[in-house]
């Protein structure tokens, strides 16, 4: 359908991915999943030579390993950030609660914890470089009679406006930026909510409830909104079954 955004453009777009990582393996690993997806991907072994990288490429999101050589991962980050607002995932082992505050009050975008499947790392990604406004990231969105519009922030449905509360447009536009594909409750949490390592579930909950209220639909008998059980939600239109 023309006008639609889809799910995977955020991450095949030739997106340029900057991974600071001192193993090898899995430097070499992240290079060949991401250049597999369509990306280019600079690979750099040590803090230093990743903040040269990083002047010099500009990449589009950078992944960051916490245990470097040379630099502790944070101070890289610190010193990222004086020089760019690139997306940064901080993607580590480390996975106690004060390593993470430090990270993302140092400037980190996201923290994804070692180890994690391609699917999850490329979902942070176009989570990232969506927050980051992505050059296609304000393109309207049009399913059935639904339109999605995340510029101006309005949504009409069936050519009549209707009022959304902003977590309510958030986790609409979430879903329609990756219209038919299922979107895990976790993900909801990191990307609305900012809580990437869940414990919010009623949250989404109570808020996919109003979602479906203001759609004029229910549980039961959705239009748009369609629960895929165990997993998460996706956005589809009406004519789809």
């Amino acid at each position: 359908m023309e006008g639609r955004v889809r799910g995977l453009e955020y991450v095949t777009a030739m997106t340029r991915v900057l991974v600071i990582e001192d193993d090898a393996a899995i430097g070499r690993l992240l290079r060949h999943s991401l250049t597999e997806a369509g990306n280019t991907v600079a690979v750099a072994t040590d803090g230093t030579s990743g903040l040269t990288l990083a002047v010099q490429e500009q990449p589009d999101v950078v992944l960051l390993d916490l245990g470097l050589p040379d630099l502790d991962g944070r101070q890289v980050l610190r010193m990222l950030r004086a020089v760019s607002r690139v997306p940064v995932i901080v993607v580590t082992a480390q996975d106690d609660d004060r390593t993470v505050v430090e990270a993302l009050d140092a400037g980190a975008d996201d923290y994804l914890v070692k180890p994690f499947g391609g699917e999850q790392l490329a979902a942070r990604i176009r989570a990232v470089l969506r927050r980051a406004g992505t050059p296609g990231a304000d393109r309207v969105v049009r399913l059935g009679g639904l339109e999605v519009d995340p510029a101006a922030r309005q949504v009409r449905l069936d050519g009549s406006p209707i009022e959304l509360a902003r977590k309510e447009f958030d986790l609409l536009w979430l879903l329609a930026s990756r219209p038919g594909e299922v979107v895990t409750k976790r993900e909801m949490l990191a990307e609305v909510w900012g809580l990437p390592f869940g414990g919010g579930d009623r949250t989404v909950d109570v808020h996919l409830s109003w979602l479906r209220r203001k759609l004029g639909e229910t549980a039961a008998a959705p239009r748009y909104l369609r629960t895929v059980r165990g997993v998460g939600m996706r956005l589809a239109p009406p004519a789809e079954d």
